[in-house]
């Protein structure tokens, strides 16, 4: 007994050591050999409980095993404090006594973990494509700390008196909403490799893309057999990395607006610097330093002209001008008015097109919003979309049309996503509702036959089902989860009757 104390006392520490780091492959070997030799204590510890369930007087004992988390904690990982409650089901529940039999079947919990994991290190070891994948990962900013990077470099404060300066400042705004275009593409990657995927490697490939650098700990699955994992000390499930990316795409958009808000600052600053350049040249040009020995000429020959044009003589050269001279200033003339309703009509579409995207930005900010509001904005996405796209090429205005083109059509895909993800949310709650009204009205009589009875049940289930389905990032989050706690209180009911 007191051997079997003493390795059940070295438990936390085994148990610690049964995760597997994902990120550098050259790592993975050693935690393989680590994992081993924590199953081999593991079942040295089963074979002395089997030795002591042989005796009679203790098949009911109970010992002092496992510690409390806190204690688990202080006395064995005190770097890290208490336990992440997302992991606290694989160190046991808080008892400080358990049964020699309940410990004997947590112990086979905790080898088939590392059986699981072991697997998955020789999956990955076995596929050169993936290892060079998660090599690659590891040697690039996470997701999270990319964005922080991006978003810093927006915080500009305009240098609204040096052109040279503005130019670099509007070059970085671009380059900046590039990398954000770049960082939206792998966002959709990785929620739909996460939320699409059947095979559990693809679905380490979407996670390694998102944790980059700071790579990523397979820690246990929890009760729901949910994945959890830790990355840079936060404990997470997979479904919360679907959220983080739900949110970092708000995000995105919100910076691209601003980038746009920035960036058209910053040109109309350099174009008015540009035009009070323009007329200092002009005016340099037309100043000349007369010499002081032909002052008199000079006054004397304006003198003279001023005279003429008094006398009608300026009136008499225009009408002599050439006929060739004439017609190249009336073609000019016909030319500009032309050409100038159609570059202000373009000028008033690009306008139009940024303040409603601007509107359309500003409508989904701090959500979850009604489909309402969703749909708001997508339709002034699309009227901004269609604005930018009626613009002709010739026009002076066409390349920053065609830019900002690429970023809202991006925006309206990912509206159009969140109006879709709304209605079916929407849809579910009200199918739901229906349901519970049919499944109440089959339960109101407890007499009815057993069939009626599972056809309620049935009916509360499928409800439930359609609640649990409903993203917390919805408008009617709330409403459902209220809901969904008294349909299962209802289906308990019709079960516990049904028996």
């Amino acid at each position: 007994m007191a051997n079997l104390e003493i390795l059940v006392s070295e438990l936390p520490t085994l148990i610690q050591s049964l995760k597997l780091t994902i990120g550098d492959s050259n790592e993975i070997m050693e935690q393989i050999i680590l994992i081993n030799n924590a199953q081999e204590q593991l079942r040295n510890i089963q074979k002395l409980i089997a030795q002591e369930l042989k005796f009679d007087h203790i098949n009911n004992s109970a010992i002092a095993t496992l510690p409390r988390i806190a204690t688990v904690a202080s006395l064995f990982i005190p770097s890290v404090g208490l336990v992440d409650p997302a992991i606290a089901e694989k160190f046991g529940n808080s008892k400080t006594k358990i049964s020699l039999t309940d410990l004997q079947s947590k112990i086979d919990g905790w080898i088939e973990w590392g059986y699981f994991l072991q697997a998955i290190a020789a999956d990955i070891l076995s596929d050169v494509q993936l290892v060079n994948q998660l090599n690659y990962d590891i040697n690039h900013l996470s997701l999270c700390a990319n964005f922080q990077v991006i978003a810093e470099s927006l915080k500009i404060n305009l240098y609204l008196k040096n052109s040279h300066l503005l130019e670099h400042q509007i070059q970085n705004i671009s380059n900046s909403q590039n990398e954000l275009l770049q960082l939206q593409q792998k966002l959709n990657y990785i929620f739909n490799t996460i939320k699409n995927s059947r095979s559990l490697l693809n679905i380490l490939l979407g996670v390694s893309a998102f944790c980059g650098k700071s790579g990523f700990v397979l820690e246990w699955l929890d009760d729901d057999h949910e994945l959890i994992i830790s990355s840079d000390g936060k404990f997470q499930e997979l479904t919360d990395i679907l959220n983080d990316c739900d949110f970092f795409q708000e995000q995105i958009v919100a910076l691209i607006i601003q980038g746009d808000t920035l960036r058209e600052q910053a040109e109309q600053a350099l174009k008015k610097i540009e035009q009070e350049s323009s007329k200092e040249a002009i005016i340099s040009q037309h100043v000349e330093i007369v010499p002081s020995s032909t002052q008199k000429i000079v006054r004397s020959a304006l003198l003279i002209a001023s005279s003429l044009l008094i006398l009608g003589f300026g009136s008499w050269k225009i009408q002599k001008q050439s006929p060739q001279l004439q017609q190249t200033s009336l073609s000019l003339t016909q030319e500009g008015s032309a050409i100038a309703p159609e570059v202000g009509a373009a000028i008033a579409n690009f306008k139009s097109a940024q303040k409603l995207g601007m509107e359309a930005a500003f409508l989904v900010q701090n959500p979850p919003h009604p489909l309402q509001v969703w749909q708001q904005a997508e339709i002034k996405w699309r009227q901004a979309i269609n604005l930018l796209d009626s613009i002709p090429n010739e026009t002076s205005v066409f390349d920053q049309a065609k830019n900002k083109l690429a970023y809202y059509q991006i925006n309206y895909k990912f509206i159009s996503q969140r109006v879709l993800i709304e209605k079916k949310a929407l849809a579910n709650l009200e199918s739901a509702q229906k349901l519970a009204i049919e499944a109440n009205l089959l339960g109101q009589n407890s007499s009815h036959s057993l069939l009626i009875r599972q056809q309620a049940q049935d009916k509360w289930q499928q409800a439930i089902n359609l609640l649990e389905a409903i993203p917390e990032s919805t408008s009617v989050s709330i409403q459902a989860k209220e809901t969904l706690t008294i349909y299962k209180t209802n289906y308990a009911a019709i079960s516990q009757i049904s028996r």
